[in-house]
């Protein structure tokens, strides 16, 4: 059973919130349990530290132990002050009250973090990517959880260009997740190609991500958030794929936004949660679909300096290309983390690779602090944005221009339907 609070058409408060997290622990008994709670890094928006505090207060007296790891997946990791803001504790709370709280980040560069607990067969990855591959997968994860007796999952739920919708098992996977199967679904997803699966529920990725997480035994919970701007509009308590499942549903009434025309130009503002291009290209994946062919879209983040803190070699080393520019020519990218190469496919956008000539679709422009010679060398346009007047780019949708604010969450689809798909040579 899944404890529910929502409310597509407003918000739900405080009392609500309270209530129904109140009536998950009335239903189960957590005396004398060592708990590990999977949180998100910062550049997932939502009251997590609201509804970690409200958890925390349930469990406090009975709970021999409540300590939260940072699902990082392959970001790079928070300091304490940084996971103590993305709980909402001031540093007196976490001298006093939160004490006793330990705070890990997720050592995703360090071997030693994970163990295998079993490999998806190459059958099943047949079956669950129709055909598309035929490997088998092994199953590592952070062998911390298995030091506890339940892991709850807090997190929040959107649309997402990887697994479909996020949330959920994605915590683990890729959240605390070993490189193998990050690289695999990740590439399968830079496959299936982002329109497809940016916003669906039950994509090949997920798939995989689910039958990763049945390999796990020990019990979890989720406490599944949908909010916009930083206000709830639903939680979800219970088991982790029914309650993300809901969580889902509700994330696609209010997550997604309907426009009657593509754009030929798109100036999305990316939000300062964002610090390199490894997570401000959400601002692609959410505005591909209404992208016109032959259209611009611009990342407008003068706060970005990095392509990425964790990958940046490997995407100076490859640059952004178009999926199938890598795709017909892996022998060449071996050695290469297929998360890295499924990165560059969302951000450079759809396209073809014929006879040796690369076709984008459209032209991702960076507006950032990144150099004009770097952006170069790593295949994406530039803008000065000291040159970029905002004002410029207002209300003028009737001629094709679009100006997106805090972009990079909030998905944007035709209302006819139409996603762009890579044309057959």
């Amino acid at each position: 059973m899944v404890i529910e609070r929502q409310n597509k058409d407003g918000y739900i408060g405080n009392d609500q919130t309270r209530e129904a997290i109140a009536e998950f622990f009335a239903q189960n008994d957590y005396a004398g349990k060592r708990v590990l709670m999977l949180i998100p890094d910062n550049t997932r928006s939502g009251p997590v530290g609201d509804i970690f505090k409200i958890i925390y207060g349930c469990l406090e007296q009975k709970a021999k132990a409540i300590d939260c790891l940072v699902a990082l997946g392959t970001h790079q990791p928070m300091t304490q002050e940084q996971i103590c803001t993305r709980l909402a504790m001031t540093p007196d709370e976490r001298k006093n009250k939160y004490a006793s709280v330990k705070l890990f980040n997720h050592e995703w560069e360090k071997p030693e973090t994970f163990t295998s607990i079993g490999k998806i067969s190459a059958d099943e990855i047949h079956r669950i990517s129709g055909g598309l591959f035929r490997e088998e997968v092994d199953i590592t994860i952070n062998k911390l959880i298995f030091d506890y007796d339940e892991i709850f999952i807090l997190g929040p739920v959107f649309p997402h260009e990887v697994v479909g919708f996020s949330g959920g098992n994605k915590y683990i996977f890729p959240g605390i997740a070993g490189g193998e199967i990050i690289n695999f679904f990740h590439w399968l997803s830079a496959v299936v190609t982002n329109p497809v699966i940016n916003g669906n529920k039950w994509t090949p990725p997920r798939q995989v991500v689910e039958k990763a997480a049945s390999f796990i035994k020990m019990p979890r919970k989720l406490f599944a958030i949908v909010a916009v701007e930083n206000m709830l509009k639903g939680i979800f308590i219970g088991d982790c794929t029914e309650a993300w499942e809901k969580a889902a549903d509700l994330s696609r009434d209010v997550h997604i936004i309907y426009k009657d025309k593509p754009y030929k130009t798109i100036l999305g503002i990316t939000p300062k949660m964002y610090d390199d291009i490894w997570t401000a290209g959400k601002v692609m994946y959410k505005l591909e679909p209404i992208l016109a062919d032959g259209g611009t879209l611009i990342i407008y983040a003068p706060h970005i300096t990095e392509i990425s803190y964790t990958h940046g070699k490997i995407i100076d080393k490859i640059g952004y290309h178009t999926r199938d520019y890598f795709l017909k020519r892996m022998d060449k990218f071996a050695g290469i983390p297929r998360a890295a190469i499924a990165h560059s496919t969302h951000v450079k956008g759809i396209g073809t690779y014929i006879n040796g000539a690369e076709k984008p679709r459209a032209n991702v422009v960076l507006a950032t602090g990144i150099s004009r010679e770097r952006c170069r060398r790593v295949n994406l346009g530039y803008m000065n944005p000291d040159q970029i007047d905002i004002a410029n780019y207002e209300n003028k949708e009737e001629k094709g221009i679009l100006l997106v604010h805090n972009a990079g969450e909030i998905l944007h689809r035709l209302s006819s339907g139409h996603i762009p798909t890579i044309p057959d040579e």
